[in-house]
């Protein structure tokens, strides 16, 4: 294949506007090759007819709908010729091999491949499992069984209900006749009461014994059965985990001194261990090793979305966005090795203050104003924080001061306790929600309704940390209240009363779909970078713990 035809595409650039160091695949605005690159690769999917592939661009079939990533990586050949070369993350069209993109860094759907004929193998005996399972006589036995099982305990809750009522007719019985009959009456009739009482017990446990057996000459004939069900699904479990572990070790990666590492060895240095399911099949990683393998150099790259967005997560068509932390980072780390990369552009840029501006305080609490892009509290990568400065300026302050935090990108108010016993009152108001927030955004859109709740369940996006995900089935409960302010240059100023207090709440449901659908301005995860993100706490209500009366703080925004 003469890959410089079908997948390199010549770009006519200037020398000028090449960059000394490569992209820092996980924070970064685009360089203007990338752009470049990614408009000309744009223009292809609008007219292409080389694969049909459902984007979402048609509602009638919105269902159906997969919007996908699309990489770029703009290189140079060895000819000193400036291109690029593009690639999907995971499958298009249902295939892993598509003109004008790189191939897979291994192609686990050939034919005569190993994967496919183990694929094959698995998918037999999933088959001979569902027979099994769904055999006529299986079925027939397992709902006797169930029968047999709720007879039983019919029978045998009535048995201990008659044993119980005759115990207690007896013991009437008796201490009736010690007031009327003689002492050899009365030893003649207790004699007969606990022959009767032996009697009834005996009855009682043949009946459990005659149940028991039955139950278990139907439970041997199923466990016969189900043996047959269980090893099949060991060795299930068994071929499923050697084609696994098979897969992962023909999964290697190239960096550009051409040293391989297997998907395998990789992620045995993470605290992961095993490969989450899709590593490696992203756009980067493929990229990359394309070039490496065929003696490009990488100068920019870029990554995508195209189509509809998920239902979980948020992608805007046409939108830029980093490589994602769980499968991509420590490929990425290693197929970068040895190249010079620019700086993360988020330490860079971390923002550093000699004073926090107070609000309100008094000698058991205070509320101070956070600038935006600054923490609440100590980062993996930096101990400045709201908290930490807190902490020099009232060295005898006690407890864990910070009563709640915000987004480093968020600015506004914070509410810090100087003693662990006002920490513990002021918890608990936040807990029964007697703590009212407001925040004011500017939203990249305009908003029709004029006002509303939403409520989106979130979770923490697993491959991807810190975006959330809008999921129903295993997120936490988050409900905001919203009200339009003004709408004004294609933009909405608004209110946000968060009702719960989740990660990125306010963000998610300002972006997500089934929110807002307009993601606040400068939000650099849900949206698009701007200045700074346009999101501010500007009142925060309480009852303060020691004089019991209402405190009302407000704190402007700056935008």
């Amino acid at each position: 294949m003469n890959f410089q035809k079908q997948i390199f595409k010549k770009l006519d650039v200037s020398s000028d506007l090449i960059p000394e160091k490569f992209t820092f695949p996980f924070y970064y605005e685009p360089h203007e090759l990338a752009k470049k690159a990614a408009e000309d690769l744009q223009k292809y999917l609008e007219n292409q007819t080389d694969f049909v592939h459902h984007f979402g661009f048609n509602s009638s079939l919105d269902g159906k709908a997969t919007g996908k990533m699309f990489g770029v990586l703009v290189v140079e050949n060895q000819q000193k010729e400036i291109g690029y070369i593009s690639a999907f993350s995971g499958k298009l069209a249902g295939s892993n091999s598509h003109f004008k993109f790189v191939p897979p860094v291994f192609n686990m759907l050939e034919n005569d491949g190993f994967f496919k004929k183990e694929e094959l193998v698995i998918t037999e005996l999933n088959k001979e499992i569902e027979k099994l399972e769904n055999a006529p006589f299986y079925l027939k036995i397992k709902e006797e069984f169930k029968q047999v099982l709720k007879k039983e305990n019919q029978e045998i809750e009535f048995a201990k209900t008659k044993l119980k009522e005759g115990k207690k007719h007896r013991k009437e019985i008796r201490n009736k006749a010690k007031e009327e009959l003689s002492t050899n009456d009365l030893e003649k009739l207790i004699e007969k009461l606990n022959r009767e009482s032996q009697l009834a017990k005996i009855t009682y446990k043949k009946l459990v014994k005659s149940w028991s057996d039955k139950v278990s000459i139907i439970k041997e004939k199923i466990e016969v059965l189900e043996k047959e069900i269980l090893d099949l699904k060991q060795l299930r479990k068994q071929k499923s985990a050697e084609l696994q572990k098979q897969l992962f070790e023909n999964y290697t990666f190239l960096n550009i001194a051409k040293k391989e590492k297997s998907l395998q060895a990789i992620f045995q240095e993470t605290n992961l261990k095993i490969p989450p399911a899709g590593a490696g099949e992203c756009a980067a990683p493929k990229l990359l090793q394309f070039a490496f393998l065929h003696d490009l150099k990488p100068i920019v790259m870029a990554e995508f979305w195209w189509g509809k967005s998920p239902k979980t997560e948020i992608r805007n068509h046409k939108q830029f966005y980093p490589a994602c932390r769980g499968k991509c980072e420590p490929i990425l780390s290693h197929m970068l090795e040895g190249m010079q990369v620019a700086e993360n552009p988020f330490l860079e840029n971390q923002l550093t203050i000699e004073e926090l501006e107070v609000v309100f305080e008094d000698a058991h609490l205070l509320v101070i104003h956070k600038p935006a892009g600054f923490l609440s509290v100590p980062g993996k990568t930096s101990l400045e924080s709201v908290f930490t400065k807190i902490q020099k300026k009232y060295p005898k302050a006690t407890g864990p001061l910070l009563v709640h935090r915000l987004d480093m990108a968020t600015s506004g108010l914070l509410l810090i306790a100087k003693t662990k016993e006002i920490h513990k009152e002021l918890q608990q108001q936040f807990l029964k929600k007697i703590v009212r927030k407001r925040y004011v955004a500017l939203l990249d859109g305009v908003v029709t309704e004029n006002k509303g709740i939403i409520d989106l369940p979130l979770r923490v996006d697993l491959e991807d940390r810190p975006r959330q995900l809008v999921c129903f089935e295993h997120g936490k409960s988050a409900r905001t209240e919203w009200e339009v302010l003004e709408r004004k240059d294609g933009k909405t100023r608004i209110h946000f009363f968060p009702i719960t207090g989740r990660t990125h709440q306010l963000r998610v449901h300002a972006a997500h779909l089934k929110g807002l659908n307009c993601a606040i301005i400068g939000d650099e995860l849900y949206g698009k970078r701007a200045n700074r993100l346009h999101l501010h706490a500007e009142v925060l209500e309480f009852v303060h713990p020691i004089s019991k009366e209402k405190i009302i703080v407000k704190n402007e925004a700056e935008f």
